[in-house]
């Protein structure tokens, strides 16, 4: 496993957390902490069951992309840092294993799009989440735009984007930004626990369930319905589907294998 500059990387078992670690800039995304993070998670993409993705100190998640880096770009210059989010962002959607993200504080801009490309996004009670681009004369970059439409539809998603405003924890409950709050100090012990529980489950289930979610969601019904069932059919050929139905029937936890 290589050695970063600004995360760290954290394995409990089945379990991979991946904390950004630059505090006293709030832990602001530059293309160095944007290219290590691309590079943790694709080398914990297959053995680990879930992945919890987090933020150092007790003030943010991520609060953006860091703007002193922003600021001299050209317009060339900007569509590589672009692309650099969106490569990460879309490896988290695309990954085998379930993603979380444990919202620690400000989640802003590209800290907010870094959470969004996540399957589940559980926040402390101090959180504030937002995408302030706009502020700063330009749109959102990491996927933001499309991701957040997606998650809390568009009126609610413009809102925030053409205001640049920040929601607090509460009202991202509310609009279904979150899956939940929980207080500071348990937020990660909260998403240990959900990713414990995604670890004892079918991993190959998991994996294929992700997908059909993912590719379903911008597929026409039918033709969604239908990978369902051709991924649902397919699955039954594996070791895993049969141990999962010889544990229920035997009244005993399943031991999966992934295969």
């Amino acid at each position: 496993m290589a050695s970063f500059e600004n995360i760290l990387v954290e394995h409990d078992g089945p379990i991979a957390t991946i904390t950004v670690n630059r505090p006293k800039s709030l832990n602001a995304l530059n293309s160095t902490t944007l290219r290590e993070l691309t590079q943790a998670v694709r080398e914990h993409a297959e053995q680990a069951r879930a992945i919890i993705l987090t933020g150092a100190g007790d003030k943010a998640f991520v609060a953006g992309a860091d703007i002193s880096e922003m600021k001299p770009m050209t317009p060339w210059s900007a569509r590589e840092f672009s692309e650099l989010g969106h490569v990460v962002t879309a490896l988290l959607e695309d990954l085998p294993c379930a993603t979380i993200a444990a919202v620690n504080g400000y989640a802003l801009g590209g800290g907010l799009e870094l959470a969004v490309a996540c399957d589940m996004i559980f926040a402390s009670e101090n959180a504030r989440f937002g995408l302030p681009e706009v502020t700063l004369g330009v749109t959102p970059g990491f996927g933001g735009t499309q991701r957040l439409v997606r998650l809390v539809g568009k009126l609610r998603a413009k809102e925030m984007i053409f205001t640049g405003d920040m929601i607090d924890a509460k009202r991202a409950l509310e609009i279904g930004l979150i899956n939940g709050i929980h207080p500071r100090e348990s937020l990660l012990a909260h998403c240990k626990t959900v990713a414990q529980k995604i670890a004892t489950r079918g991993p190959l289930a998991i994996s294929r369930a992700k997908r059909l979610v993912e590719r379903g969601y911008d597929m026409a019904l039918r033709a969604a319905n239908r990978q369902e069932a051709e991924t649902f059919a397919l699955l039954f050929d594996t070791e895993d589907r049969r141990e999962g139905m010889a544990a229920f029937l035997e009244k005993r936890p399943p031991k999966f294998q992934g295969k």
